[in-house]
């Protein structure tokens, strides 16, 4: 038999979910701290604010384009801002994307970009932050313009967005200093071997391909995923997987950060994030057919030409992962990833 509820609790009980539900979707959309990244009046960007140590506070002056900003499409120029996606819930990826040293504002080299791209387009720079997954469904609503999150160009995502590439992909493994395995640029020596990898990455695409390929050949590849960064890092440091396959600057940071710690790790090989024929390209991700791709490159390459992008690469040691020249949609991850 049903209960009765009176009328007081259930107003209440119905303001306590919306309450709840306002704090998801602010926790799912972020907000961009201008501790991070000021951009003044005069045009001066600051990149690696807050950083906690990835990266060396740069200041770069860098000013609208009105030839590059007349090429973005009407509504965004209308609404003076561009809407930056960024995937670093829950914990990030330093020295990618990440909560900075105050404990409260997104930081990192993909944020402090989409703010660079942003200057020259002359527009207010919005951070959105989420998870992964959640990344793409705000692209495809239209809450998000724009993403800059470490995401590879791959023929499969052009089905739906369209790229403005920035930066080379290159994966890397993470092991234990103390563990004398190596890739070796061959998927045969990862037989026997418990990896963790990012799901919904690309990088967990070319594993499981992997994986496959083994099994048919009767050989085990085992893989764990874990909710953040933070517990693959305990994973990795208690033993219970061997490696972890991930980005290179995010490996490469935590070689150093680890350097002198009980369980320092190594990096124990890299691989194009475009598969073994191809070199892989992290790029700027728009809606298929939004218009923003063609603006958002000329963007880049002009920090490119004036310097301002060789200055955000050294600030974050990424130096070693510049590109001569952003292209729209360039060819990315093959769909059979051959």
């Amino acid at each position: 038999m049903p209960t009765r509820v009176s009328r007081h609790r259930l107003i209440r009980g119905i303001t306590a979910a919306a309450a709840a539900t306002l704090a998801t979707g602010l926790a799912a959309c972020g907000g961009d701290g201008e501790a991070a990244a000021k951009t003044t009046a005069a045009g001066t960007v600051t990149v690696g604010r807050l950083s906690n140590g990835a990266a060396q506070e740069t200041e770069l002056k860098v000013s609208e384009v009105k030839s590059i900003s007349a090429e973005l499409p009407a509504s965004v120029r209308r609404s003076g801002k561009l809407v930056i996606g960024v995937g670093a819930l829950p914990s990030g990826s330093a020295p990618l994307n990440y909560v900075g040293s105050d404990q409260k504002t997104l930081t990192g080299s993909e944020p402090d970009f989409g703010r660079l791209v942003a200057a020259v387009l002359g527009l207010k720079p919005e951070i959105r932050n989420s998870t992964w997954e959640n990344l793409f469904v705000g692209i495809d609503s239209g809450k998000v313009d724009v993403a800059f999150s470490n995401v590879t160009d791959t023929e499969e995502r052009k089905k739906k967005y369209e790229f403005a590439s920035y930066r080379k992909d290159n994966l890397a493994f993470e092991v234990l200093k103390k563990d004398a395995w190596d890739f070796g640029g061959d998927y045969e020596n990862l037989a026997g071997r418990t990896v963790s990898v990012g799901s919904g990455t690309n990088q967990e695409r070319i594993l499981l391909e992997w994986k496959a390929k083994l099994a048919q050949e009767g050989k085990k590849l085992d893989i764990k995923y874990f909710p953040d960064q933070n517990s693959i890092n305990l994973a990795l440091t208690s033993g219970r997987i061997d490696a972890y396959f991930g980005p290179n600057p995010s490996v490469a940071y935590r070689v150093r950060q680890t350097a002198h710690t009980p369980e320092p790790t190594r990096n124990a090989g890299t691989y194009s994030g475009a598969g073994g024929t191809l070199q892989g390209l992290i790029a700027a991700t728009a809606k298929k057919g939004s218009g923003l791709a063609g603006p958002i490159a000329d963007a880049v390459n002009h920090l490119i030409d004036n310097g301002q992008y060789a200055k955000w690469l050294a600030a974050y040691n990424l130096s070693n992962e510049g590109v001569a020249q952003s292209k729209v949609n360039p060819p990315g991850l093959p769909l059979d990833n051959s």
